[in-house]
């Protein structure tokens, strides 16, 4: 292995302008010939869940009433007086007002809906052809209606607004544009700043930060290509490349300069400073990026289509970034030699300090199985508050921006249609027979319904619009009136029917479908809106009310459909895929590390630290959100994201502190190699996890204020809290603490394993008697 980075050095310094204007050319013919990113990203809901979820078949046993859901978005729109009753004026107004959002781009379908008990409200539903998860389009729709407003001629006293989840989760996502632009902004220079104080040297941090630029732009473009041809593509593949591609390119960089400017200290030229620290650290970057590439793919197992359509384009960038720290970033080294290291002066020395983490070693050497056992206490003390972790829904949030559109149209909604809600659940029972045929299966279903005494509110064919129709009444109106959706918003004169009759019976159109079939309930629960965790949680007990309605009134099918049942499932899809995908990818990281370790010992402890470590963030995460901060729980994006970081980034501080070991215990005993490596790779472990860890905690606190703040509080400083503890703690002292007590061992069955001095020759049944003494009370210098 060595021989191929030595011949890899060699052309890349000896060619690195050649280097360089080809990293040039394939950014530049990317960009021209291959489509973004963005642009192929898949965003039909459909593909995130499995067919077979509960909220999927709920889904599309409402589609008569619904629509596909999962290719198109509703959006309320509300017409209101100032207090008055709507005079025909305003019905002319709000004819023009359908007129001219049926014309607008995507716009499938206009239907005035409700007319509100008061006379002072109506309720317009509008059907556009986008994906819900596609806010760009969703925020176009929007803008456009809005902008139809003024078009309709409003009378005095008339105004229309939006309202409803679609128009609330726009509002806030414009709310949230700036604070994500001060995101990026901070992150970019919490970076540069913490760059120019590790190497207090501008063009060195310049350096380390342009390759994982190069390889952001040219990911972009491949990973465009592939979804252009047919591979499924995330929609929160943007971000986590973005986080993956600095987080890993400045880990990479971080390896190779400080071993350049060890080298130069050491008395090496520039060039030949640039291929001995590829050589030394190129297996290491290489393992690094193996690692997380083989985690990325085992998501390819997923059942939540999010996990899956994520494998295969993060893996594609960590490749081109793999190839970018081992190609660009040596090239520009070499390019630029001791200038990279101004004003600071990487010149030879007689012999470098060993620093403040070489003293740290010292000690640790000589009480080894104290630090272990005190260390494996704690974390698995952290770890068992994991036990208490349960998930939370990731939904927008429950209000809009003050002053906003859709804040005055959600306020008109809750005034003028006390029984309806913005934001249901949608309860859907389906019948053999048109139910106008037998109007008192709705009574049956209704009753076991508010028997639960799970919903705040109910709406149902019987009670659309708070206007109560007996089974016969509503049987008669059928009879008389037909498809309550040809009927106008005006009665017709001529009609015996009352006003208020006739509204109620018009808006059992979106409560029974055409067949008369399928008919659904919308409910407001009890235990919150549907954005909320108590919400998704209420979940079971609403499906099991809901099956006993079924049951009471002869239904031959039921589901729940809404935001708090689709987040429930995806909770639960996104759970049971950690469980399983977890494993696979634990086994095979512990293979790439036994082949690059060339031992069968080392990996064992190093996944069991990773796995440990990982445990021990989330309890931590568990104890300070949960426990202490009275949340209800923790997003279910969480552990996932803790699983790319710390399973998969974790291990790239692994391979260096073991790798630099390893080379060190070639030239000394196995403790001093210990001491040496540590002195040499703290500072690298450390400053690679601080700079994740800031930008993290910058996400936490410039986003926590935002919509769904709180859970984005959560994902920010759980990781930056993992993150810490992992480099300050189990990288930098629990991993050589281990290896101090098993000594020779840790190389087994390598040749390295099997010539050891006579105080490094420490059985590994010895080491965990040791430990075990430790962790008792009665370890060593008691």
């Amino acid at each position: 292995m060595n021989r191929f980075f030595e011949r890899l050095a060699r052309t890349v310094v000896r060619y690195r302008w050649l280097v360089l204007a080809g990293w040039v050319l394939v950014a530049v013919v990317a960009v021209k010939t291959l489509p973004s990113m963005t642009s192929e990203v898949n965003n039909d809901n459909s593909q995130f869940l499995p067919a077979n979820a509960p909220s999927q078949r709920a889904a599309n046993l409402a589609a008569p009433l619904l629509g596909q859901t999962t290719s198109q978005s509703q959006i309320l729109l509300v017409a209101s007086t100032s207090g008055r009753p709507l005079t025909s004026a305003d019905q002319a107004a709000i004819a023009r007002e359908v007129a001219l959002a049926k014309a607008v781009p995507k716009v499938t379908k206009v239907q005035v809906a409700k007319v509100s008990p008061n006379d002072q409200a109506v309720e317009i539903l509008v059907d556009a052809k986008v994906a819900p998860s596609d806010v760009q389009d969703q925020r176009s729709v929007v803008d456009d209606l809005q902008a139809t407003f003024a078009r309709a001629g409003p009378t005095d006293g008339l105004a229309f607004h939006l309202a409803g989840p679609v128009a609330t989760n726009v509002a806030n996502q414009k709310s949230s544009d700036k604070t994500g632009n001060r995101i990026q902004g901070l992150s970019f220079l919490l970076v540069i700043v913490l760059l120019l104080l590790i190497f207090r040297a501008p063009l060195a941090a310049v350096i380390t930060l342009v390759t994982p630029g190069f390889a952001l732009i040219t990911s972009y473009r491949f990973i465009g290509g592939l979804g252009a041809h047919g591979v499924k593509i995330s929609e929160i593949t943007d971000i986590l490349l973005i986080v993956l591609l600095l987080g890993a390119g400045t880990d990479y960089g971080l390896f190779l300069v400080f071993r350049v400017r060890e080298a130069l200290r050491s008395g090496q030229g520039p060039k030949e400073a640039v291929e001995h620290a590829l050589v030394r650290v190129g297996e290491s970057i290489s393992a690094s990026a193996g690692t997380v590439i083989l985690a990325l793919l085992s998501l390819l197992l997923a059942t939540f289509g999010i996990y899956r359509d994520l494998g295969l384009p993060l893996a594609v960038g960590m490749g081109v970034m793999l190839l970018a720290g081992l190609t660009l970033l040596p090239a520009l080294l070499a390019i630029v030699g001791r200038a990279a290291f101004w004003p600071s002066r990487a010149v030879p020395v007689a012999e470098e300090r060993r620093g403040w983490w070489g003293r740290v070693a010292g000690r640790l050497v000589k009480r080894p199985a104290l630090t272990l056992g005190i260390g494996v206490l704690v974390f698995l003390g952290l770890a068992s508050a994991a036990l208490g972790y349960h998930s939370a829904g990731f939904g927008g949030a429950v209000s809009a921006p003050k002053g906003s559109d859709a804040a005055a149209g959600n306020a008109i909604l809750a005034a003028d249609f006390p029984h309806a809600s913005a934001n249901p659940a949608n309860l859907i029972l389906q019948y053999p027979e048109p139910i106008w045929q037998d109007p008192a299966r709705l009574v049956s279903a209704e009753r076991v319904l508010e028997r639960s005494g799970l919903f705040a509110t109910l709406a149902g064919p019987l009670d659309p619009n708070g206007t109560a129709m007996s089974p016969s009444t509503y049987a008669r109106l059928h009879t008389e009136l037909g498809n309550p959706l040809t009927l106008p918003t005006l009665e017709p004169s001529g009609l015996s029917v009352p006003r208020t009759l006739y509204d109620a019976y018009r808006a059992t159109a979106l409560f029974v479908s055409p067949e008369g079939t399928v008919v659904q309930f919308e409910a407001s629960l009890r235990a919150g809106g549907q954005q909320t965790t108590a919400a998704m949680d209420a979940t079971p007990k609403v499906r099991a009310a809901l099956a006993a309605a079924a049951r009471a009134s002869g239904a031959t099918a039921n589901g729940v459909a809404g935001e708090a049942a689709s987040l429930y499932d995806v909770s639960s899809a996104s759970n049971h895929d950690l469980v399983h995908i977890v494993p696979v990818a634990v086994v095979a990281i512990g293979v790439l590390l036994a082949l690059v370790l060339r031992s069968l010992v080392a990996p064992l402890y190093l996944i069991v630290s990773v796995v440990l470590s990982y445990l021990a963030a989330l309890g931590v995460s568990t104890l300070a959100f949960i426990d202490v901060g009275g949340e209800k729980g923790l997003t279910f994006i969480l552990p996932f994201l803790m699983f790319i970081f710390l399973l998969a980034l974790g291990e790239d501080y692994n391979i260096l502190v073991m790798t630099r070991i390893r080379e060190e215990a070639h030239r000394h005993s196995l403790r001093e190699a210990v001491v040496e490596a540590i002195g040499r790779t703290g500072p690298t472990v450390t400053s690679a996890g601080i700079i994740l860890a800031g930008s993290f905690a910058v996400i936490a606190i410039a986003g926590g204020g935002g919509p769904g703040g709180s859970q984005i509080r959560a994902i920010g400083f759980g990781l930056a809290i993992g993150i810490l503890m992992d480099t300050f703690f189990v990288r930098t002292l629990l991993v050589p603490s281990t290896v101090a007590l098993l000594g020779r061992w840790n190389w087994w069955p390598a040749r390295l394993g099997r010539h050891a001095d006579d105080e490094d020759r420490v059985r590994p049944a010895e080491a965990a008697r040791t430990v075990a003494t430790t962790v008792a009370g009665d370890g060593p210098g008691k």
